[in-house]
């Protein structure tokens, strides 16, 4: 049993190390996908400090942060496995697309329309685009792009979650590769290249979105999947 101390203790050091947590959190969700919540993993992650809190003995001869590190990234990934959190179909569905645009690039010497995607892709129009609908909330990068030692999503996050030099975000800040995305960004169709300005630059919803182009938050979503689709294809993640 806690002393009315003891619980004065445990709060304050849940309070001091809830920073932590937050930023595990978003370290990980820079590789998922937007159907995972932020606040999902946070709540997962106080649940695993408090557990570290619970287990913690100085005698074990390592730091508190380091040991209350380990339990918190371990409840986040149960909770991430737990709830598959990565559709495999979906994943092969944009990897197919990204397949198809770079040979109908390398062979027109242009950018794909989308009806010529959907033809290589021996798809109807109206099938594609239910296909680039059901791979929505896909990422630019995948966990599998920075695994070069040929092990699982679960080991590399495992050992690279809470290390700022692996996280994605400080990767995509390289000077090089923002430029050669910039670039890539560029040569997208214009309507797509709104899409992704507004999206990621401006911070604008999917329904502000498709308001400013007047057409349906279907058709913008769309459009976003196949901006990362194209994306991806010129600038070789895997």
């Amino acid at each position: 049993m806690y002393t009315a101390k003891g619980q004065l203790e445990r709060n304050a050091l849940i309070k001091q190390y809830q920073p932590l947590v937050r930023r595990l959190a978003h370290y990980m969700m820079a590789k998922l996908p937007a159907s995972v919540e932020v606040d999902d993993l946070i709540q997962v992650g106080l649940i695993g400090l408090a557990d570290a809190l619970s287990r913690f003995e100085s005698s074990q001869g390592v730091q508190f942060e380091t040991f209350a590190t380990q339990r918190i990234r371990g409840a986040m990934l149960d909770e991430l496995r737990g709830n598959d959190w990565m559709s495999r179909g979906s994943r092969k569905n944009q990897k197919e697309i990204e397949s198809s645009i770079r040979q109908l690039e390398h062979r027109l010497g242009r950018s794909p329309v989308e009806s010529e995607i959907a033809a290589e892709m021996g798809l109807g129009l109206a099938e594609y685009q239910d296909v680039l609908n059901k791979v929505r909330g896909t990422q630019l990068v995948y966990l599998e792009d920075m695994n070069r030692s040929g092990e699982d999503d679960d080991s590399y996050l495992d050992r690279h979650v809470a290390d700022a030099d692996s996280d994605p975000l400080n990767l995509l800040r390289n000077q090089r590769l923002r430029e050669s995305l910039v670039q890539a960004i560029k040569t997208l169709p214009e309507r797509e290249q709104y899409v992704m300005s507004m999206y990621y630059e401006q911070d604008m919803n999917l329904k502000e979105i498709a308001q400013v182009l007047d057409v349906t938050e279907s058709r913008v979503c769309q459009l976003h999947s196949q901006s990362i689709a194209r994306l991806r294809a010129k600038m070789r993640f895997h």
